[in-house]
Order: C-alpha cells, then sequence, then structure tokens
C-alpha cells in the first residue's frame, strides 16, 4: 500500500514543478560555466556534435558526444534500479534516483574547472537521466522536467482540445504544461544568476529542490 501511495506523489504536480526548476536550473549551471554545453538537452549537443564534426573538429566533437552517450547509460541504470528495487516497501525506487542524484550534484559542486568540466558535464548528464527516466508524469499526464519541446507541444495540443470542445479540464491541463514551461525558464534563469555569483559550487542551490521532492515522497499524499 506504501508503494501506491509514494507513486501517487511521485507523479503529483508539485514534484513536477519542483523538478522542472531543477532542471532548468541545471541546464544553466553547464551552460555558463562547465563549457557551455547542454546537459539536459542532448538534440542540442546532437546538433552541435554534427556541426563539429562537419567542420573536422574530431576532438572538440568528443566534448558533445560524452554527455549523450553518459545521458544513454544514465537511462539503463535507472531501469536496473527500477527492476531491482520496484518491489522494495522501505523504499521507493526513485528516491533512491533522488539520492543519487544529490550525491552527484555535490561531487559537481567540488569539482575544479576548466580541466575536470568533461568530469563535471559527465555527471550532471547521468543526473539528468535519472530525473528525466524516473519522473515522467504529473497527475497522469506525460511530461519532462529535464526539457520542454514535448511539454510545448502537449500544452498545445490540449489547448485546441479545448477550442474544439469546449471542455474546461482541457484548458486546465494546457494551462498546466505552461506553468511547468515557466518554471523551467525561471529555473534557468535562477541557474545563470546564482551560477554568476557563486560559480562552480551553485550547483549546491539545486540540491535543495531534489532534498524537497525526496521529502515529498515520504509524505503521504492527501485524497
Amino acid at each position: 500500500m506504501l508503494l501506491n501511495k509514494e507513486e501517487q506523489m511521485s507523479e503529483s504536480y508539485l514534484v513536477g514543478i519542483l523538478l522542472a526548476v531543477v532542471g532548468g536550473y541545471l541546464d544553466a549551471y553547464t551552460y555558463v560555466c562547465r563549457g557551455q554545453v547542454f546537459a539536459n538537452a542532448q538534440t542540442g549537443n546532437m546538433v552541435l556534435l554534427g556541426i563539429q564534426l562537419a567542420q573536422g573538429n574530431f576532438f572538440k566533437a568528443l566534448h558533445y558526444f560524452v554527455p549523450i552517450i553518459t545521458f544513454f547509460a544514465g537511462i539503463f541504470f535507472v531501469e536496473l534500479i527500477k527492476s531491482r528495487f520496484k518491489r522494495n516497501y522501505t523504499v521507493h525506487w526513485r528516491q533512491i534516483a533522488i539520492a543519487i542524484e544529490f550525491v552527484a550534484l555535490m561531487v559537481v559542486a567540488f569539482l575544479p574547472g576548466g580541466r575536470y568540466d568533461a568530469l563535471a558535464i559527465i555527471l550532471v548528464s547521468f543526473v539528468c537521466s535519472l530525473q528525466a527516466q524516473s519522473f515522467r508524469k504529473f497527475n497522469g499526464n506525460a511530461y519532462a522536467s529535464t526539457m520542454c519541446t514535448g511539454n510545448l507541444r502537449s500544452a498545445s495540443e490540449h489547448f485546441f482540445r479545448y477550442c474544439s470542445s469546449n471542455k474546461t479540464e482541457e484548458l486546465k491541463v494546457g494551462v498546466k504544461y505552461l506553468i511547468i514551461i515557466l518554471f523551467f525558464i525561471s529555473g534557468a534563469i535562477i541557474g545563470c544568476y546564482l551560477t554568476k555569483l557563486y560559480e562552480i559550487k551553485s550547483v549546491l542551490f539545486s540540491c535543495m529542490g531534489l532534498a524537497m521532492v525526496f521529502l515529498l515522497m515520504i509524505k503521504k499524499p492527501q485524497n
């Protein structure tokens, strides 16, 4: 019974908002002070990888190839955790994923800039892959907390459904998607501002959001 309740909390709208803020924050962090690489949106890195390959900059292409592979490995790792701990009634497998994210970002905060940026990007990409695969719904609606193209598509789709059917529920869901996007952008703004102030260690602020999510999943959801 406990597992079902934790699954409900993991799909709550509040958790979705908090993770969207963290997602936007981490993208800003890696771009501003870790070599202008997007740790969340691997599509952007794929485009930059292609550009570098086209220009013959094979060594620089690795700069964008590594986070792509790391993201891939992170998804595999989450599925491994899920298969091993899905029936664990003491701790939810998503809480394990959040705890790993927290520890990884703590390590990133103490990796010096420059020569260790590649390792930092690997760890942040790994964190984002764990988050993207572990938290994929809010209130039963599919979403992404580490990128927003899909969320924008879903928002537009629900607004169209509202215009076609005049169903208030469709409008409410569309608005919720837009709010998720706004919180993602807010996370990026906050991340940019704090990274310029605190540089490498500013990643620690994102740990606050993860800690809140972890604690929310302990709390029993209200009916």
